[in-house]
């Protein structure tokens, strides 16, 4: 039993900082080189086939191309097998039966979209229907030996995704669902009928159903997006009911089970006082509930099915300690999937058997990261200047002092995301060069309630800033942080936090990074993609109206307050990144170094937000690594 789990936070943070001050440490690692941390995994995208005989996988062969390879795991020793065409890359898969799998790959000089169709029978492998000049995104496929799928798709237009039944073997499709322009989401039932969808206007968001695929679309129930329900599927043997979140007439988002006939909630299923329900354990092939899962500082669960339970618990006698993320099972088979990781273990990919109890080792997420050599993050907490619970978690460097640190504080994205325990690839690589890591989740971070989460909205500038500057200041007054060795670095939100720290809180930090972080919010707000065009007037709740709050927008952009970063600054973009302009991080860097403010500069062209090339992704964190050292290892 994990002792940490059943304490509260605020003696759980006391007991935590005791055993960091004191000695509670590791023998010091030696510096691991920066493409150990960032290459790609060698094998990704596991799945297992409807039946679970086989485990499915991608795995980059010649001219960094991805191809699929087949394991039967009904062999006691299963060997590898390509099936997929090595002359294409495999952009996405999926099974549609036992027999059965589908892929994508771009084809020809236009780069057109095409799916591409194995038999396993035979390993023949053929094109289905034409290529298009769209996004393809697998949705559903029928049950047992069905040869059809649901596929969304934007070819008729880019910025809406209609849904199609495709026959794979027959090669043809059918509209069955034309998209408006403001579904968002779509879902099937237990047998594959398209009959949920999730519509948003930005403001309201609306649940559409039908009892059939004959029938029209009809309005179950409209929210605004302050009020969260989540379908996670239908119920067996109740063709109306589904599960889903929700947070409707509660601050803390629920497991529930609704009936969309009438459009009731039947019953809670679970909830939790502290933290929102993140998910469950919900499968899509029984249409059954066996838990729900949340976070508190580390992910737990309440069983909903005893059978459930005991497999849970056999998993946590072969992987102590280990938290365990269900990819995918096959229920009747009580086989899975799972990604068993800790917070110094990138995670392993596991087949396992509940019916035998066997238990096969697939694939290391990251095996060049030896698991004694990265640091343990541990949970924390403080008060805020307006009496405000924070938690968090601090990542201290293997071996040598606790106290006294140089530190980098890493605000994550969203604002509405959260951090969690659990393996960061980013804080394993900064602590292991000698820093301590502090991430919190400042107000405006989801997994706290609705109340928590609103209370950052059009704070992006204000109450988000100050928590982070108050917990900055608890790491000093707590002497885990050397005050004049104090660096703060994110990307997205985070990116837009270091460069809002660097123009108003140069006094408090020594430097600051940004990896496509926004400088503009006006060109953030304005620059929104088709597809997100839907979130618009909800992005003008969270940040602002560019309009009617234009000075609000402009006194929060750091863009426009490059005179007063006294600081030295690292700015990463892609030149593909819509959210942000070139130009205009051009002009902000110019201004910097007209002013003689150390700057270092990182411009991918043909990269988006995130860098995507192994090669970029090694060279800026090389470069984001030296620009650490450099200012705060004095």
């Amino acid at each position: 039993m994990n002792y940490y789990r059943h304490l509260s936070f605020p003696i759980l943070t006391c007991l935590i900082l005791t055993c960091s001050l004191s000695g509670c440490d590791q023998k010091s690692s030696e510096r691991i080189p920066v493409a150990d941390f960032f290459g790609y995994a060698e094998r990704s995208n596991f799945r297992i086939s409807p039946e679970g005989q086989y485990v499915s996988y991608l795995s980059v062969g010649d001219q960094d191309k991805r191809h699929i390879y087949l394991l039967n795991v009904d062999e006691e020793d299963p060997v590898p097998e390509l099936v997929s065409d090595t002359s294409m890359h495999v952009q996405g898969y999926y099974w549609v039966n036992e027999s059965t799998l589908v892929y994508t790959s771009q084809v020809g000089v236009e780069k057109h979209v095409q799916i591409f169709r194995i038999d396993l029978n035979d390993r023949d492998i053929q094109a289905v229907a034409q290529p298009a000049a769209s996004r393809i995104r697998f949705i559903s496929s029928g049950q047992g030996q069905s040869n059809e799928l649901l596929v969304s798709m934007n070819e008729r237009d880019s910025s809406v995704f209609d849904i199609y039944r495709l026959d794979v073997q027959r090669g043809t499709k059918r509209l069955i669902a034309k998209n408006p322009g403001n579904i968002i989401r779509w879902y099937a039932d237990l047998d594959g009928k398209l009959r949920l969808a999730l519509a948003s206007d930005s403001v309201q968001e609306t649940m559409l159903y039908r009892e059939t695929e004959r029938d029209h679309f009809r309005v179950v129930t409209s929210n605004s997006f302050h009020n969260s329900v989540v379908p996670l599927g239908f119920v067996k043997d109740e063709p109306h009911h589904i599960f889903a979140l929700s947070n409707v007439d509660r601050d803390k988002r629920a497991l529930v089970q609704l009936n969309l006939k009438n459009n009731t909630e039947v019953q809670e299923l679970y909830s939790h006082a502290e933290v929102d329900v993140s998910s469950g354990g919900y499968s899509r092939s029984s249409g059954e509930m066996s838990y729900a899962y949340y976070f508190t500082w580390k992910r737990d669960r309440y069983f909903l099915k005893d059978s459930v339970r005991m497999l849970y618990e056999k998993l946590e006698e072969l992987l102590p300690g280990y938290d365990m993320c269900l990819l995918e099972e096959v229920p009747t088979r009580r086989r899975m999937l799972l990604n068993a990781f800790t917070d110094r273990n990138p995670g392993v990919i596991y087949y396992f058997d509940g019916e035998t109890g066997r238990l096969l080792k697939l694939s290391e997420t990251n095996p060049r990261l030896k698991e004694n050599e990265m640091a343990v993050m541990r949970p924390v907490s403080f008060f805020t200047r307006d009496s405000i619970r924070i938690h968090g978690y601090l990542t201290l460097p293997n071996g040598g002092q606790r106290q006294n640190l140089p530190v980098i504080v890493i605000p994550h994205g969203g604002p509405g995301e959260r951090d969690v325990w659990g393996f960061n690839t980013e804080v394993q690589f900064f602590a292991n060069r000698g820093y301590a890591v502090f991430q919190l989740n400042f107000r405006g971070s989801s997994g706290y309630g609705k109340e928590f989460w609103m209370a950052g909205f059009k704070e992006w500038g204000g109450k988000i800033q100050d928590d982070i500057e108050d917990g900055v200041r608890w790491l000093i007054a707590e002497k885990i942080a050397d005050a004049d060795r104090i660096g703060i670095y994110g990307s997205d939100f985070g990116g837009y936090s270091a460069m809002y720290g660097a123009s108003f809180n140069s006094d408090l930090f020594a430097c600051a990074a940004s990896y496509g972080g926004f400088t503009n919010l006006f060109t953030l707000l304005k620059e929104v993609p088709p597809h997100l065009k839907p979130y618009l007037q909800m992005y003008y709740e969270f940040i602002g109206n560019p309009e009617t709050e234009s000075d609000r927008i402009r006194s929060m952009s750091p863009v426009f307050h490059s005179e007063k970063i006294g600081i030295p600054v690292l700015v990463a973009i892609g030149g593909r990144d819509s959210r942000n302009s070139v130009p205009e991080s051009n002009q902000f860097i110019r201004s910097l170094k007209k002013r003689k403010i150390p700057t270092v500069y990182i411009v991918q062209e043909n990269e988006g937000r995130y860098f995507r090339k192994e090669e970029n992704l090694i060279q800026f964190y090389e470069e984001l690594g030296e620009f650490f050292d450099a200012y705060l290892k004095k």
